[in-house]
């Protein structure tokens, strides 16, 4: 067995780039083997440095890759994160410290570009939160009754004077980054999408050879303006004496005014055939089961932490956001992991006109750790949760009420997209 000090531990260059992707696809138990074109689309992925390899006498056994990324904080701001994606180690090579020595190093290097926060989708619980991650989103899916959910397949169209129109993926690489960045501007948790997410979503670039062309439609206001868009497939199940009994699973949809939301979810519980709505990932406040005469026909199927959050710089983090209070509010920041480094105790101010954040000597009010920050700061957790859990210790009494009076929000912070 080769020492883990044996192993490297670099930035892939170009030429290792096909290597690289099989140990990637060998971690996530999928078919090692790639085609030309999918490592055509793929490659655009490569940015030089932040591709990251272990290597064990010349083969990829473990693999990391971040990219830029803005996160919408609370408030609607932008702030650069790295976002960190196809983190795999072999199965031979478990146990050996190799995500470890990758995250120490990709994390120091996004602390030297000045993001603020890192990002990641975690596929198990248990792994990131050694790392100072926390979950910092939710999301949840419902899987819809059509015909008991109650509503009227005879109405023609929307009642507020809108439309639904179908369209292709050519009109969505269109009208689509747009609207996302008018979504962006106002979710909290929502993260950004280059070209390449649209050109993959659409079929335009393929990290795949097979593809499914699903079907696109948009909801107009009353002026034209394109409001909502959803991507949804639907599979060819029928019953005895040929009844059909499809299922509708929607890839993504956006909409950002709630009569989007209401003219497309209306539309895809209503089409001919289907008896079964997927929604896809949903923020676990979303509209869709009080839109239908009877809530009770949305089932949910899918409930889970979504977007984990890494804070790397805490004062920026918490100068960012915008708070539901004014107030004050000292923190004792624990940073235990090795790689981490924000830890330290904060003053922070909440003001109408903006934050401010600074270290302090002054007592804390809260002590927590890195992680359970990054959980907080999108608004979603509570602190006095936390505290009954003992994960937030109150150095002042009722400060674990005065951050949820500071932190917390009206609606749930979402992130729609996995990467």
């Amino acid at each position: 067995m080769t020492r883990s000090a044996d192993i490297g531990i670099r930035p892939i260059g170009e030429a290792e780039f096909a290597d690289w992707h099989r140990a990637v696809q060998t971690g996530f138990l999928q078919e090692p083997a790639v085609t030309e074109e999918e490592l055509a689309a793929r490659r655009e992925q490569w940015v030089a440095g932040r591709l990251l390899g272990a290597f064990d006498r010349g083969r990829c056994v473990a693999t990391f890759r971040s990219f830029a990324q803005e996160i919408t904080a609370v408030g609607g701001a932008p702030v650069p994160a790295d976002g960190v994606s196809n983190v795999t180690v072999s199965p031979t090579h478990r146990r050996r410290g190799l995500l470890r020595r990758m995250m120490a190093a990709d994390l120091a290097a996004a602390k030297d570009r000045g993001d603020v926060v890192a990002t990641l989708i975690a596929a198990e619980y248990p792994i990131y939160g050694r790392y100072g991650f926390g979950p910092a989103t939710w999301t949840t899916e419902w899987t819809v009754d059509v015909p008991r959910a109650g509503l009227d397949p005879r109405r023609r169209g929307p009642e507020d004077g809108g439309r639904v129109d179908l369209v292709d993926g050519a009109d969505v690489r269109g009208l689509g980054p747009e609207l996302h960045e008018r979504l962006r501007r106002v979710r909290p948790g929502a993260v950004s999408r280059g070209d390449l997410w649209w050109r993959v979503n659409t079929g335009a670039a393929r990290f795949r050879p097979s593809w499914t062309e699903p079907f696109y439609a948009v909801y107009r206001a009353a002026d034209g303006t394109v409001e909502g868009m959803v991507s949804y497939e639907s599979d060819d199940k029928w019953g005895d004496a040929k009844q059909p009994l499809h299922t509708l699973a929607v890839n993504w949809l956006i909409g950002v005014v709630p009569a989007a939301e209401r003219a497309l979810w209306h539309y895809l519980c209503t089409i001919d055939w289907v008896t079964t709505v997927k929604s896809g990932w949903r923020a676990p406040d979303d509209l869709l089961p009080l839109l239908l005469p009877d809530p009770r026909a949305a089932r949910v199927t899918t409930h889970a932490d979504w977007l984990w959050v890494r804070i790397l710089d805490v004062v920026r983090a918490l100068q960012a956001r915008t708070y539901e209070e004014e107030g004050s509010l000292v923190l004792e920041v624990v940073d235990a992991w090795e790689g981490g480094g924000a830890g330290g105790r904060y003053r922070l101010e909440a003001a109408a006109d903006g934050a401010s954040c600074a270290p302090t000597a002054e007592t804390a009010d809260l002590t927590l750790d890195i992680g359970d920050l990054a959980a907080l700061w999108l608004g979603d957790e509570s602190a006095v949760r936390l505290a009954a859990l003992g994960r937030v210790r109150e150095e002042r009494a009722g400060a674990a009420r005065v951050a949820d009076a500071l932190l917390r929000t009206s609606r749930r912070p979402w992130c729609p997209d996995m990467f």
